[in-house]
């Protein structure tokens, strides 16, 4: 049976972070000599090695990763389970922390948070906005409750509940005021000599984005700035000629605001639907749980 002691868990998390004993101590806030005490128990304990000792600092061993994304998952965890203690004691109901792609913002999430909101008050929500990529392998770390985003391919399937919740085309975006929109027609070809902001490669859209101009015949290499934040995006759109790809439903919202319209090309880039997505292997906090039954349609 493995038996690992919190402060060794701690131990693990902080020489990950820093990759230095001296400096994980440090952020313990105990000596050196005590956290190479703590360490070497737990080597001892397991049989293995958990870090190379290197001149600059610690590498972990295989034995060592392993070890380390336990600690992550159980400090994460108990980090949740201390955060709703918090939140009870204040009178509030638990909290709630969802991943979402910006995809799924305008018309899933924001509509569904309002409701939420109006309905449980006292439960402390936090959203995090990333590429489907970045989003799971944060439910992955526990760093999040649930996702609205997809399944990506280096992921287990196995492991992860996903419910297709809205599926949508890609559009082409810029500025209002763009100079596309004097010409009477525009090619994807002649778009491939445009300056471009898109989501970093591995997520979805990137890949299915590329794929589609390769399938064109279209072999320029583009000039491309990589962000998947909404705010970069639409601040560089705003500031400059450049186009960026985004979902329907995302470029309807920046349109309503008059910030940026959508060029009629037709885009060929077909991205699978956006999911809620869950871990099969842990249960949800009432307030995940709720919120989950709510975007199912179940109240």
């Amino acid at each position: 049976m493995l038996h690992v002691r919190p402060r060794q868990l701690l131990l693990l998390a902080r020489l990950d972070a820093h990759r230095h004993l001296g400096r994980a101590a440090e952020a313990m806030n105990i000596s050196q000599p005590a956290a190479t005490k703590l360490l070497q128990q737990l080597e001892d304990s397991l049989g293995e090695r958990l870090f190379e000792r290197l001149a600059r600092g610690m590498e972990p061993t295989p034995y060592g990763e392993i070890l380390i994304r336990y600690a992550r998952r159980v400090l994460s965890d108990f980090g949740s389970a201390r955060e709703e203690m918090l939140a009870l004691r204040s009178g509030l109901r638990g909290s709630l922390r969802v991943g979402s792609v910006p995809g799924a913002v305008p018309e899933l999430l924001a509509p569904a948070l309002v409701e939420y909101h109006r309905r449980h008050p006292q439960v402390a929500v936090s959203v995090v906005v990333e590429t489907s990529d970045v989003m799971q392998a944060q439910l992955e770390q526990g760093d999040v409750d649930l996702v609205l985003g997809r399944l990506t391919d280096s992921h287990d399937e196995a492991k992860y509940a996903s419910v297709p919740l809205l599926g949508e085309s890609q559009v082409v975006v810029v500025r209002a005021a763009h100079p596309v929109f004097e010409r009477a027609t525009v090619t994807l070809a002649e778009m491939a000599n445009w300056s471009w902001v898109l989501q970093p490669p591995g997520s979805p859209q990137r890949g299915r984005f590329e794929a589609a101009m390769r399938e064109a015949g279209i072999q320029a290499r583009l000039d491309i700035i990589e962000t998947a934040s909404p705010i970069a995006i639409t601040a560089l759109l705003e500031n400059s000629d450049m186009a960026a790809v985004m979902p329907a439903s995302q470029a309807s919202h920046y349109a309503r605001l008059g910030v940026l319209r959508t060029v009629p090309v037709d885009l060929p880039v077909r991205v699978p639907p956006i999911c809620l997505v869950t871990r099969q292997d842990r249960a949800l906090s009432p307030a995940a749980a709720q919120f989950r039954r709510q975007l199912l349609g179940g109240g």
